[in-house]
């Protein structure tokens, strides 16, 4: 499963990029907004440290602009996806832009016919929302699950990127669900790297080395 990272803050980026283990990141106009700078100043240096997909969402609401302001931002770099909110008129932009063969990502989705026909009109991705079912009382795995078995069913090119992730549960059940993808904030991202037993048994194995003299050590590095 492609672990990318959900969010606009560049800083995040750098150190999650430096762990070896980023595949991409998913932006919206909320994250951007936090950030107080222009969306285009971010993107840039976002594609200069991902190689992967980066997600860039457009705010037009007809789908005349929403190919508009698509065209635009794929032109900012090769690996920019186009994301669309799941509308009819977002469905509209879905086509117009898999038919400009510009990669896309339509967010917002909350039920399996809604990914199906997103998946219909060409959209590379699609994001469920799972904490967002969850908070209304819908078990989100559950649409993952959907998702996967209709786009295998149909063989669509379509990933399922599992999306609106609250704690590291939500990473393994996407992962156990086969979504190709999952993107997540920061913290969720730190979380599910730590352990109390891995930063116990890393606190032991210090302490137990430093009881060591100096010759003890280098005579244990030489015989490593």
């Amino acid at each position: 499963m492609k672990i990318f990272l959900d969010t606009a803050n560049v800083a995040e980026i750098r150190e999650v990029a430096d762990w070896g283990i980023l595949d991409g990141v998913t932006t919206n106009p909320s994250l951007v907004s936090k950030e107080g700078r222009s969306f285009d100043d971010i993107l840039h240096e976002i594609v200069r440290i991902v190689s992967g997909p980066v997600s860039a969402e457009v705010v037009a609401e007809a789908a005349d602009e929403m190919v508009e302001q698509g065209v635009r931002l794929a032109a900012l770099a090769p690996n920019i996806v186009v994301k669309i909110p799941m509308t009819i008129e977002g469905l509209k932009a879905l086509r117009r832009l898999s038919e400009k063969e510009i990669a896309t990502n339509c967010t917002l989705v909350f039920n399996a016919t809604q990914g199906l026909l997103a998946a219909k009109a060409g959209a590379s991705f699609v994001s469920p929302f799972l904490g967002r079912l969850d908070d209304i009382g819908h078990n989100g795995m559950d649409l993952i699950g959907q998702l996967v078995t209709i786009f295998d069913n149909y063989a669509l090119d379509t990933e399922v990127l599992a999306a609106s992730i609250r704690s590291p549960l939500h990473v393994v059940d996407a992962a156990l669900h086969g979504a190709d993808a999952c993107t997540m904030p920061f913290k969720v991202l730190q979380s599910i790297v730590r352990h109390p037993l891995t930063d116990l048994g890393n606190a032991a194995f210090t302490r137990d080395w430093q009881k060591l003299t100096p010759a003890q050590r280098a005579a244990a590095v030489v015989q490593a």
